[in-house]
C-alpha cells in the first residue's frame, strides 16, 4: 500500500498539469475500448455474479453488481459526456484589485490523490477514473471482493487508454486483493493520500469515518422523503411517489419515507396502495395512516430512520407544512427530499428549511444523480456539509488556490 501511494502521489503531479487534450483522449479512448469489449466485460462478469448468487445476496445487491449491454453504453455515453465537459483545473476567478495595488484571485486545482472504497458496483471504478483524470486527480479505488474480477479486468482497459493519453498508468490503481486489511493499511496513508471517499453499505462507511486518518467525504445511507402537501395535485403526487420508490428498489435515491398532509391522505393513499399492491411494495405506516389503509403493518420509530433498499416504504401522516419539515430533519439522513405542491410559498419554505443535500419541488427523488445534473458523471454523494455536498463531479474533486499578482508593491 505505501508502494501504491507513493506511486499515486508521483503521478498526481504529471496529472495535474496534463493538457485537456490529453484528458480528453483517456475518456474517448476508454468510452470506446469499453464499446469494443463488451462481450468480455459482461463474460468477466458473470464470474462476480454467479459467486454473488452462490452466497445468496439479495437482488438490490445482484442489480447494482451486474452489466448489461445497456449499462456499459451508458457508462460509455457517461466518458463521453466527462470529455465535454470544461476543464476546471487552472480557471482563476473573483480577481480583485486591492488598495495596495495587487490583484487577487482565486484558482481551481486538483485536490491530489484521491482514495475510493466502494462495494458491489463496478461502474464505479470506471466513473471515478474519468472524473479523476478530468479533474486533474490521481485516484486508488478500491472496490468489494464481490466485483474483483469485473475490476480487474477494467483495469487492464483504463492502463491501456492511459497509455494511448500518454499518461502515467499510476494515475488510476486498482487495488487486486481481496484482503480486508488492505483498507486499513489505505485509510491512513496521510503522507499520500489527500482524501477518502468511501461508497457502500453503512458499515462500511461508518468504520471509515470512524478510523480514517486522511479527510472523508461521504455519505451514511439514504433515507430519501417525499412530503405530500396539501396542496399537491393528486395524480402527479402518485406518479412521482410511484416512480421514486419503484423505479429502482436498491439505490441511495430511491424513496424510503413518505409523508402525507391529512388533508388529502383520504384520496392520495387508497390510490398510491393500489399501485404499491401491484407491484408488492410493503408500507409500514403510522396509526393515522393505518386508518386510511387498516391492512398494513404498523411502523415502528425505527422504520421512519430506515434506509431499506427494498419493497418497503414508511408513511408518516402529518397536519401542516411545518411539522412535515421537523419530522423530515429530524429522520432523514440529509440525501434527498422532495415536495408535492402547488403552492409557491409552500415549495419555497421547504426548500429553504430542509436540511438535505438535495431537496426538490415536483419531482421524483430518483433524479438527485451527477449524471441528472449535468456532471456527466459522479464519484458519490456527499451528505457531508464540506466545499462538496450533493453529488460530487468535477468541481467537488478540486479546490481554491489563491493566486496574488503584483508588479512591485511592498507592504509598508
Amino acid at each position: 500500500m505505501e508502494e501504491i501511494g507513493a506511486s499515486a502521489k508521483q503521478a498526481s503531479a504529471k496529472i495535474a498539469t496534463a493538457t485537456s487534450d490529453q484528458k480528453n483522449i483517456f475518456l474517448e479512448k476508454l468510452a470506446e475500448i469499453l464499446i469494443n469489449h463488451t462481450d468480455d466485460i459482461i463474460s468477466i462478469n458473470k464470474k462476480d455474479v454467479d459467486n454473488a448468487i452462490t452466497i445468496n445476496a439479495d437482488d438490490a445487491f445482484i442489480d447494482r453488481l451486474t452489466f448489461s449491454h445497456a449499462n456499459i453504453n451508458l457508462m460509455a455515453d457517461g466518458l463521453m459526456k466527462v470529455a465535454k465537459l470544461n476543464d476546471l483545473i487552472g480557471q482563476t476567478s473573483n480577481k480583485k484589485r486591492m488598495p495596495s495595488g495587487i490583484e487577487v484571485a482565486q484558482m481551481r486545482v486538483p485536490l491530489g490523490v484521491i482514495g475510493m472504497i466502494y462495494e458491489s458496483r463496478p461502474n464505479v471504478t470506471i466513473d471515478a477514473a474519468a472524473l479523476a483524470i478530468k479533474s486533474g486527480n490521481s485516484i486508488i479505488l478500491r472496490g468489494g471482493s464481490e466485483s474483483i474480477h469485473t475490476n480487474k479486468y477494467l483495469a487492464l482497459l483504463i492502463r491501456e487508454s492511459l497509455n494511448i493519453a500518454n499518461l502515467p498508468e499510476a494515475s488510476v490503481q486498482i487495488i487486486e486483493t481481496t484482503d480486508r486489511s488492505a483498507v486499513t493499511e489505505m485509510i491512513r496513508l496521510i503522507k499520500f493520500i489527500d482524501v477518502i471517499i468511501p461508497r457502500g453499505g453503512k458499515s462500511l462507511i461508518q468504520k471509515i469515518t470512524n478510523e480514517a486518518k486522511i479527510p472523508v467525504i461521504k455519505h451514511l445511507d439514504g433515507n430519501c422523503h417525499i412530503y405530500i402537501d396539501e396542496y399537491a395535485n393528486i395524480e402527479q403526487a402518485v406518479s412521482i411517489t410511484d416512480n421514486a420508490k419503484t423505479q429502482r428498489l436498491g439505490t441511495c435515491n430511491t424513496l424510503e419515507s413518505l409523508v402525507v398532509n391529512s388533508k388529502n391522505a383520504a384520496i392520495f393513499l387508497p390510490k398510491l396502495k393500489k399501485i404499491f399492491d401491484d407491484k408488492s411494495i410493503e408500507i409500514r405506516g403510522c396509526e393515522r395512516t393505518k386508518e386510511h389503509l387498516p391492512s398494513i403493518i404498523s411502523a415502528k420509530d425505527q422504520d421512519f430512520y430506515e434506509e431499506y433498499l427494498g419493497p418497503i416504504i414508511s408513511c408518516k401522516i402529518v397536519d401542516s407544512i411545518e411539522e412535515a419539515i421537523q419530522h423530515i430533519n429530524k429522520y432523514s439522513s440529509s440525501h434527498t427530499e422532495s415536495i408535492i405542491t402547488e403552492n409557491n410559498d409552500n415549495a419555497v419554505k421547504f426548500i429553504r428549511e430542509i436540511d438535505s443535500s438535495s431537496v426538490m419541488i415536483n419531482t421524483s427523488t430518483r433524479f438527485a444523480d451527477g449524471f441528472e445534473y449535468g456532471l456527466g458523471a459522479e464519484i458519490g454523494i456527499s451528505t457531508d456539509k464540506f466545499h462538496a455536498r450533493g453529488p460530487v463531479g468535477l468541481e467537488g474533486l478540486t479546490s481554491l488556490k489563491y493566486v496574488v499578482f503584483g508588479s512591485g508593491q511592498i507592504r509598508t
